[in-house]
Parts: structure tokens; sequence; C-alpha cells
């Protein structure tokens, strides 16, 4: 039976939801030091995470495969990507951590190229003589700033800065040829290979309701095979990975888009509304409409209080 994969927005604190738009930034010690330099394999549901390495080192775990990390080393890890660390003392850096489906959509208009590197794991050794390298830091201290401004439109451009560093990324990875680097597939278990060939069908088909059964067969596997491996390598069912996924797009359909809930039922391939509302409450205890309402709630402005 696999083991229970605790999901954090960040490590140790209470999970947000995966619709809201977020963008925080803090320093590897801050958050680390308070675990004695071990972070617990755990996931984030909805967010991405950025890091790199300042000074300092030691690994990190992700869906079973190993890297070490040295200074210099870039880390992205996307949402629900199992992973852990294992910290010096002496480590330090910038890790910012951010809602990944917003950042999806900006990128998918503004920059296409981006997308690929957003959706799976990347441990990068970035040498100083790579032209691109100069640009990270000042792009994680131009995020450090915004987020410590609270200032309106703060999440648009946290966001907008995060997509330039991401491009930044993306050249360097190609600068180094990193997707052609025999030893990081290498790196990679064959049970995370299968996995991530499982998540990246389920982006690419959860609007056609496939079953587990389906999703197995494309990848040579039984239903109850490609189960076992989710849970031994994510904590969690394949059924349960393809029903997130139908949930994270349908929040974010919610939340941001002003489509009918029948509208948003018929786009993520359900028969009827009816049958959407019914395991839309399933897997998150509220109806459509009560769970929009109350997105719109939190994310509605503060009104200055008035004056007596």
């Amino acid at each position: 039976m696999g083991t229970k994969i605790p999901s954090y927005a960040l490590y140790g604190d209470k999970v947000d939801p995966a619709w809201l738009e977020m963008v925080h930034l803090e320093w590897i010690r801050e958050r680390s030091s308070l675990f004695n330099y071990e972070i617990a394999p755990h996931l984030h549901d909805g967010q991405v995470q950025l890091l790199y390495v300042t000074q300092g080192g030691g690994e990190v775990f992700i869906d079973g495969a190993k890297w070490p990390l040295a200074p210099r080393t870039l880390v992205v890890i996307p949402t629900r990507h199992v992973h852990g660390f294992h910290f010096t003392p002496d480590i330090d850096g910038p890790v910012v951590t951010a809602a990944q489906r917003p950042l999806e959509s900006l990128a998918a208009v503004a920059a296409p190229d981006v997308l690929a590197h957003l959706r799976r794991p990347l441990v990068l050794a970035v040498p100083p003589s790579v032209r691109h390298a100069e640009a990270l830091m000042p792009l994680f201290e131009a995020i450090a700033r915004e987020v410590r401004t609270h200032s309106s439109g703060e999440a648009a451009a946290g966001c907008a800065l995060l997509l330039a560093l991401l491009v930044q990324i993306v050249r360097i990875a190609r600068a180094l040829n990193a997707d052609a680097d025999p030893g990081a597939a290498a790196a990679r278990s064959r049970k995370a290979v299968q996995v991530e060939c499982f998540r990246a069908r389920v982006d690419e088909r959860f609007r056609e309701r496939l079953s587990v059964k389906a999703y197995a067969a494309e990848l040579g596997l039984s239903a109850g095979q490609l189960s076992r491996l989710c849970r031994d390598t994510l904590g969690r069912s394949a059924l349960s990975v393809i029903n997130a996924r139908v949930v994270d797009e349908a929040e974010r359909e919610l939340v941001y888009s002003t489509l009918a809930v029948k509208q948003i039922a018929a786009l993520l391939g359900f028969a009827d509304e009816a049958y959407f509302g019914r395991f839309f409450k399933h897997q998150t205890g509220r109806t459509p409409t009560g769970f929009r309402m109350a997105a719109h709630r939190r994310l509605a402005p503060a009104r200055p209080a008035q004056k007596a």
C-alpha cells in the first residue's frame, strides 16, 4: 500500500487552493533551518517551485530520483511532483513558489516554449560561462521586491517577472543542451518516467474523461499496475491523479472565466451539468456555484473602512 504524501502550499504550511494567484519568494535557509535542513517528501497541489542555490549544497529528491546540489544549481519542480531535500547548514538562495495554472495561461500566450519546462522537473548546474546566467539573480531580486511591496497588481507583476525568469531558464537549458543529456535521463527511475508519461497524457486528454484502464492501455500497463505505480511514486491512485486534474481546471474556469456552469461542464467532457455538479461536490465538498461565489469573495479587493 502506498504512503500518503503530504501536500503543502509552502513546506509545513496549510495548502492554499490551486486556483489562487500567488507568487511567494523566501530564502532556502529561512524555512529549511526550521526543519534541521531536512525537507521530507511532499508535493505542492497547484504550485510550481523554483530554487536557485547560491551557496551550500545537499541533495534533491524528485519522484524517486536523486540529484546533487551545489552553488549555481537551478531546480524547477512542477505541481504534484513528489520531492524532498537534504541541505547542508550553509545552504542559501532564493526559492519561489507560485500558482502554476495562471502562470501556464500567461506562458501559453506570451512564451509557449516555457510550457514544457513548467510541466517537468529540471535540475540544472549553471556554469558562469553561460551568457544568460547573469540575468537570474536580478530577476529573483525583482520578484522579492515585488512580494515585499504588497501593492495593487502584485500578483500580475510577480507572475510577469516569474515568466521572464523562466524564459532565462529555458535559454540556459538550451545553451547547455539539457534536454539531450543522457545522464539526466538515466538518473530518473523507470517508475518516474512512466508516471511522467501518464501525467502528460492526462494533461493532454483529461477533457475526454478517459478511464484509468484507457490511460493504462496507452502505456502498455494494466489499470492495477498503473494505480500501484502512482501510489508508490505519488502516494495517490491513478484515478485521483485524473480527478485532481479535472478539478484543477474546473476551479480555474469557475474563478477566472465568465462561462456558465453548464458550459464549463461541457468543456470538461461531462454529459450534463448535474453530473458535473455531483462530481465537483464529491471532490471539493462544495457545489460549483458555491465554490465560485466563495472564491470571488476571497479575491475581491478589501473595501476601505467608512468614516463614522
